[in-house]
């Protein structure tokens, strides 16, 4: 079975943004721009009774759209680096799709995610980087932002082992029903 993970996914007019941030660290392996994603919940290997069982567990999940705006940049691994991503604004609605997709993942006997949840998309991964040429790459791209977009669906993704990110294939989509609140109208633009 492939590993399985829940995520948002980027949408184009983000990820040309995104991928403007490709180059310059020295090892690096940097995913191709239709396989960014924020994850939500690691998931790994598992079998196929209980991966029906996810599906039909977020098949549940009645969420509304939210927007999302890309803020930043990072790294994972303070003194060897591993990979380097582009923050994510955490707003209410995203920490608790995420909490919901715990809960989930934990009432079907799934062990707790040990990391604390930071939204983030992986831009590159690293192999033997170097602290300093990881920040020095950091220095110059810290005040990086894209958005915002609105998050319309999560999705269940599979992932095989391969050099970088992906390849990654949509199992299941999840739309999020309730649309966005329309903006309140001045009275004015009502009664010319």
């Amino acid at each position: 079975m492939p590993r399985l993970f829940t995520a948002l996914e980027i949408p184009q007019s983000a990820a040309m943004s995104l991928s403007l941030l490709r180059g310059g660290v020295p090892g690096a392996r940097w995913i191709d721009r239709e396989y960014y994603h924020i994850t939500l919940r690691f998931i790994g290997d598992i079998d196929h009774r209980t991966a029906d069982e996810v599906v039909a567990g977020f098949d549940r999940v009645r969420r509304q759209q939210f927007d999302l705006t890309l803020s930043g940049t990072g790294f994972f691994g303070s003194k060897k680096p591993h990979s380097i991503w582009a923050g994510v604004q955490p707003t209410p609605a995203l920490m608790a799709l995420q909490a919901e997709h715990e809960r989930i993942c934990q009432r079907l006997g799934l062990p707790p995610e040990p990391r604390k949840f930071t939204p983030h998309v992986t831009l590159a991964r690293l192999r033997n980087a170097r602290v300093d040429d990881v920040v020095h790459y950091l220095t110059g791209r810290g005040n990086f932002t894209a958005g915002p977009f609105t998050a319309s669906r999560f999705v269940l993704m599979s992932s095989r082992d391969s050099v970088g990110g992906g390849p990654y294939v949509v199992e299941e989509a999840y739309p999020l029903d309730v649309p966005l609140a329309p903006k309140p109208f001045a009275v004015s633009e009502l009664h010319p």
